[in-house]
């Protein structure tokens, strides 16, 4: 992005933090978050694999903090679910965030998302409301199947790939 671009932006911003706007000139806020947001190709790249690797050290912390007594099972849900969160925002740096939630809630990925963000939080409700250990180990292998099949939506014919597999070994 041009250095002429973040002068029009923050001249804007500064218009429109100032009191100065008026209704003479509209600030599209959507407009000024993506052109303030804009990455290069390699720093988005970067973003994604710092992203999910944190994403994936956050889950194997998690299902390693499971152990410790009286405490575990929250540092379990917590981490297990910020990795989850986490590696799926990472698409986002690659795609972009509207993108990527349209992308999300597409016929072939909308159950999917919906199973694993509600899973996501009934994870975190049964271990501190509820703190009953059984949903909330139950809810974080739904995350697992969950964001596991969302993935395979992207991988063209991998569900009916596993669906096949899993009729013949029944």
């Amino acid at each position: 992005m041009k250095i002429v671009g973040h002068k029009r932006i923050m001249d804007k911003l500064k218009k429109v933090l100032s009191g100065q706007d008026g209704n003479n000139d509209k600030v599209d806020i959507l407009e000024v978050a993506t052109q303030a947001s804009t990455l290069s190709w390699g720093t988005r790249v970067k973003a994604f694999a710092a992203s999910f690797l944190l994403g994936v050290v956050c889950s194997i912390l998690g299902s390693c903090l499971l152990w410790v007594p009286g405490v575990g099972l929250a540092l379990f849900a917590v981490f297990y679910t910020l990795g989850n969160v986490c590696s799926l925002a990472s698409t986002m740096f690659l795609t972009g965030p509207l993108a990527q939630l349209k992308r999300m809630c597409a016929k072939e990925r909308a159950l999917a998302t919906v199973v694993m963000v509600t899973c996501l939080v009934l994870t975190l409700c049964s271990a501190f409301w509820w703190k009953n250990n059984g949903l909330a180990v139950l809810f974080c292998i739904l995350q697992f199947l969950a964001f596991a099949w969302y993935g395979l939506s992207y991988i063209p014919f991998a569900r009916d790939a596993v669906l096949k597999v899993f009729t013949f070994c029944l």
